[in-house]
């Protein structure tokens, strides 16, 4: 989950890496640093804490160089501390390291490093890196031969950059199950963990693939496989603004893609509709493939996975095949079933993160054809999946997720739509009238945001308490995970989701005098039964806050408290819905004075298991 940043030019190198850094913050913030090489010598600054924290440093202990690598860390191997920060030097000096991922094996080899004398001054895995390339160059005089040598030795994820003042005119950089790109410039190249880093100075990139190594000078670059051959790269040309990847005005990143989430549902809508029909052919998701399925597998982590259950009700609802739904961090673990005729659908923002990349390799291991849902063009997942839907959701920057949600439920909902319309599952006046409606709920979205007074309202009333409860039935009950997610993920207020009929059968136990209970009221068809539980948790003194349509008035006799969405057909409702309890969870977090894009002991994009 760390950001790595790395410069070579003419340009001072510190003012780069720091802004990329910043760009790259979102990836761990539990310390940073920056390494530049001067005069033969690689001098390091590095701190404990966000950014700000190096920056101060380096006010009092500035450095000069057109040569050098930045880190921000998301602590595994040691505790955040200054000494655990990167990046990491050898004994000798001459050799620097920034790494993203797990080296598995560091615990054998920095006891063969500690018997050959080297000193370790930190609990990293990284560290062992540093001191084992300087012990290759003892016999590799090759730096390229020196650190294929070392990382052929390694197990584990990497993604690496370094410098050696023998070769003071390159970067070294190399990766395995963790992203690295290369920026390309005038005069100037950059390594980076992510696209933001570089957007202020190119759009042109190359994307390291799996056990890809570069050399990266000022005026070219050279990348390799494992074996040592050449690698032809095609460049890859980014489309995000340098604008879309700035606060541009809100106060934090997470409030800026809440309100982009109408722009973000018309641009992942509007181009998948043609001549009255939703159009997934960019997928090669042909009507005889389509037609074939008899079941559908979605594999994601958190909030994806959230999104993978609304699709399932979804998807059985409307194609009447089984949906099997399963966290990836443990689809591979149970040795899951699985048949070439299954459709099996990762879903990732990033597109890299490590346990849905490895369920995809289980998958194609397995004989599956993979469909990736992912918002990041040229991510891993993307390139290694057998067909993608891009959710065109933008940068988000933020580490709760928000608008990729609502963009990965509305790909879901297309897929449904027209997979039942290929199997003739659903009527072709029903599916009109939900292409219609689908159609409408950017506006709709934009209408919930016109007007957010009343949750700031309710999250001044509520942000004190402790403990939440959401519950809900059907899609409100798949809704009701991601909801409690966002309220903890920045908020740290303890919260449970449940399926609302699931109360009784242990968790009213917990519900005391004065507890907030919120409540998701979109699916007619369960409403009543739906009531029926609110009114279980009002004689038990709970409040409860209701999240519905505003044209229903039936909430009203149970609760004072009541946040609304325009009417919408109750299968399109979770798009709509989530937008309340996004915004709930960042009011409550400012009001408990929490930073919303930085929430403590997390980070973005999960790169490693």
């Amino acid at each position: 989950m760390c950001g790595i940043v790395g410069y070579i030019g003419k340009d001072q190198a510190v003012g780069i890496l720091m802004e990329g850094l910043k760009r790259l913050e979102y990836r761990g913030y539990d310390s940073a640093g920056v390494a530049v090489l001067r005069g033969g010598e690689i001098d390091v600054v590095k701190a404990r804490g966000k950014l700000d924290c190096l920056r101060r440093k380096l006010e009092s202990t500035p450095l000069s160089g057109s040569v050098g690598i930045g880190h921000t860390r998301w602590a595994t191997h040691g505790e955040p501390s200054d000494e655990n920060s990167h990046p990491h030097l050898s004994q000798s000096g001459e050799v620097a390291v920034v790494h993203n991922g797990i080296i598995e094996n560091y615990a054998p080899l920095r006891e063969k490093l500690t018997a050959k004398g080297y000193r370790f001054q930190s609990e990293t895995d990284t560290e062992v890196f540093a001191h084992l390339l300087e012990e290759t160059l003892k016999t590799e005089r090759d730096i390229l031969g020196a650190v294929r040598a070392t990382v052929r030795q390694l197990e584990g994820a990497y993604a690496l950059g370094v410098l050696c003042t023998r070769f003071p005119d390159r970067i070294l950089a190399a990766r395995k199950d963790s992203p690295l790109i290369i920026g390309l410039g005038e005069g100037c190249n950059y390594i980076a963990s992510d696209i933001p880093a570089v957007l202020p100075y190119t759009r042109r990139v190359y994307l390291l693939e799996e056990g890809e190594m570069a050399q990266v000078f000022a005026d070219r670059v050279e990348i390799y496989d494992m074996e040592g051959e050449p690698v032809r790269k095609e460049v890859f040309e980014v489309t995000w603004s340098v604008d879309a990847a700035e606060r541009g005005g809100y106060a934090h990143f997470m409030l800026k893609e809440i309100y982009d989430q109408g722009r973000a549902m018309r641009d992942t809508i509007r181009p998948r509709i043609k001549d009255g029909r939703i159009d997934l052919s960019e997928a090669n998701l042909t009507d005889e493939m389509l037609r074939g399925v008899r079941r559908v597998v979605i594999t994601a982590c958190g909030t994806a996975s959230y999104a993978g259950q609304v699709g399932r009700v979804l998807i059985e609802k409307l194609c009447r095949v089984p949906v099997e739904i399963d966290v990836a961090s443990e689809f591979r673990y149970r040795d899951p079933v699985l048949t070439p005729e299954d459709l099996f659908v990762v879903v990732s923002q990033s597109g890299e993160t490590a346990d849905t990349l490895a369920a995809l390799r289980l998958a194609h291991a397995r004989g599956c054809k993979v469909l990736a849902i992912t918002n990041v063009v040229g991510s891993t997942i993307a390139r290694e999946a057998d067909s993608v839907l891009y959710t065109w959701a933008g940068p988000e920057i933020a580490v709760a997720s928000t608008k990729a949600y609502t963009t990965q439920v509305l790909m879901l909902t297309m897929i449904a739509l027209h997979m039942a319309l290929c199997k003739g599952t659903l009527e072709p006046a029903r599916y009109d009238g939900l292409l219609k409606e689908l159609q409408r709920l950017p506006d709709k979205a934009e209408e919930i945001l016109s007007d957010v007074t009343p949750v700031q309202r309710y999250a001044a009333r509520f942000f004190s308490q402790e403990d939440m409860f959401f519950i809900g039935r059907g899609l409100d009950s798949a809704l009701c995970m991601e909801a409690s997610l966002k309220l903890k993920e920045i908020s740290y207020i303890h919260s449970e989701a449940m399926a609302a009929g699931e109360l009784k059968h242990g968790t009213i136990a917990l519900i005391e005098p004065g507890r907030l209970v919120v409540a998701l009221c979109t699916q007619g068809s369960t409403i009543e039964k739906l009531r029926s539980n609110i009114r279980e948790v009002l004689t038990r003194g709970a409040v409860v806050l209701t999240i519905g349509y505003e044209d229903s008035d039936a909430e009203k006799e149970l609760t004072e408290y009541r946040l609304t969405i325009p009417r919408t057909d109750d299968l399109l409702a979770p798009a709509l819905a989530v937008i309340p309890a996004q915004l709930f969870a960042y009011y409550c977090a400012i009001q408990r004075g929490y930073d919303p894009d930085k929430p403590r002991n997390l980070a973005k994009s999960v790169t490693v298991e």
